[in-house]
């Protein structure tokens, strides 16, 4: 895996139901290096602290994998790196691949893999179409959080390489398949629930399913 792009945000205004509000989805790319800290990305612009940054988002990774689809569908926005609120674009992340609890040396970062992104209605403001709530659902390639470890910076170019692989089975693409399932799987329930690198609250929640 390796760094297409760094990508910072500043307070953006948007009215959403009538209300004015801001948000940080709004980010670009930027010709310098990424600082990733314990709980968010240095200079970030992190306007809803009870969804995002923190211990177990303190950084997103999107995939450029994944641009080609997206522009397909909505060819007439003015496309850059960053579109999806991603810190970090990186060619060759495979959600189907990455497991949560897995450490990876990034930049010189070190940083483990926490859980996929759920798209919420600012997602929806940025592509100018709510129905792409449900699409990147149904697409099944959120991107990941990750945890800070160390602290350390990134630069366009830097790779994502594996140090310690998760003894848990649990990949990013099959937790994400499992929170929005209705019927749920579960071996994949019981390595969620299992899994110490999930935020308590999540895995508690998933427990009334087992």
């Amino acid at each position: 895996m390796k760094v297409i792009s760094t990508n910072l945000g500043k307070p953006t205004k948007i009215v959403w139901n009538g209300k004015e509000t801001l948000t940080g989805i709004y980010k670009y790319p930027i010709d310098e290096p990424l600082y990733l800290d314990k709980e968010d990305v240095k200079h970030d612009s992190v306007v809803d602290r009870k969804h995002h940054g923190g211990t177990y988002k303190a950084c997103y990774l999107f995939s450029s994998d994944n641009y080609a689809y997206w522009k397909e569908r909505y060819p007439l926005l003015n496309w850059n790196w960053g579109m999806f609120g991603e810190n970090l674009t990186l060619y060759g992340l495979d959600e189907s691949q990455l497991k949560i609890g897995s450490i990876y040396k990034l930049g010189t970062a070190l940083v483990q893999i926490t859980q996929p992104r759920e798209p919420c209605y600012k997602l929806g403001i940025r592509f100018n179409d709510q129905s792409i709530l449900k699409q990147f659902i149904d697409h099944g390639r959120p991107g990941t959080y990750v945890r800070v470890l160390e602290p350390g910076k990134v630069v366009m170019g830097d790779s994502m390489e594996l140090v310690k692989e998760s003894e848990n089975p649990l990949t990013i693409q099959a937790f994400y398949t499992l929170l929005f399932a209705k019927t749920k799987d579960k071996q994949v329930l019981k390595w969620a629930i299992d899994n110490e690198t999930l935020p308590q609250g999540k895995r508690k929640k998933l427990e009334k399913w087992a």
